[in-house]
């Protein structure tokens, strides 16, 4: 048995990421009752606490630990990271972050990669944002290592928007859609494996497939795939005056997202370098 890893906010990724550590002991520190039970299914031992209130971390900090416990839903500032960072006395040798693409903000399609401003605009982005500076000036002031992975939106077979299909909901025209990415959720969990055990530190790591697409089409594939009707196509001006406020954040933001520096330093080979390699699977 090797040294202790623990997987802060351990849900579905966290979950993934636990069972490519099979000679390692994982602890999970999760937000809800619910997630220790999922956890304890696999083995992972689990506890529960409130990162709104005041919060308690166990003793017997490892070397390493993955962060995947999202920000609140509100402000600007990822207040959980901020009490989780103020309350570790030993500090590990290097913590695994899950941040956005979000934080690049609206490119108008453009290619980006790792060296692109980052121009946050939804409150989401800020806070992934927030919680990127808190951790590179934690590791600067205590010499730990961070390793920062931006990803865009995560899918894999039991993670696809069924049902907003089978309730026909409407989707923005092909014309006015933007570039959105992708990675698949057993990509990104390799990725996080991979960027606690490489040799690089202190990196921040575009973590997507290298196949964007627009949402329609990504809709459409999913719709094909799973025998049900291809949405209803609407006007970016109905969509505004139809959808939520935050499925219109995301159609409003298009970027092509470039996965060259993932592959190069996390030495990794993608199982879905595209969505239609995971559909056919």
């Amino acid at each position: 048995m090797q040294d202790n890893i623990w997987i802060i906010g351990c849900g579905d990724i966290g979950r993934r990421v636990a069972k490519l550590h099979k000679d390692y002991k994982i602890s999970a520190i999760v937000h809800s009752a619910t997630s220790v039970l999922a956890c304890e299914k696999l083995g992972i031992s689990a506890s529960a606490i409130d990162f709104d209130q005041e919060i308690t971390l166990p003793e017997n900090i490892p070397s390493s630990i993955y962060y995947f416990m999202p920000p609140p839903s509100t402000g600007l500032e990822d207040t959980r990271l901020k009490k989780f960072l103020d309350k570790i006395s030993k500090h590990p040798s290097r913590i695994v972050l899950i941040s956005t693409t979000g934080v690049y903000g609206d490119s108008k399609g453009a290619w980006i990669d790792e060296n692109t401003l980052v121009k946050p605009k939804a409150e989401r982005a800020h806070r992934r944002l927030s919680a990127e500076k808190q951790l590179i000036n934690w590791a600067k002031q205590t010499g730990a290592e961070y390793m920062i992975l931006r990803v865009p939106g995560i899918y894999a077979q039991d993670r696809l928007p069924l049902a907003r299909l089978k309730k026909g909901l409407p989707i923005v025209k092909e014309a006015e859609a933007g570039w959105t990415n992708r990675i698949h959720a057993d990509d990104l969990a390799q990725a996080c494996k991979a960027a606690m055990q490489c040799s690089y530190s202190n990196q921040i790591i575009n973590i997507c497939d290298g196949n964007p697409s627009t949402m329609t089409d990504y809709f459409n594939q999913v719709a094909d795939y799973a025998s049900l009707p291809r949405p209803p196509q609407i006007s970016m001006k109905e969509a505004e005056r139809t959808l939520s406020a935050g499925m219109v954040s995301y159609l409003k933001e298009s970027r092509r997202v470039a996965n060259k520096k993932m592959l190069s330093l996390l030495k990794i080979k993608l199982q879905y370098p595209n969505l239609k390699s995971s559909l056919d699977s």
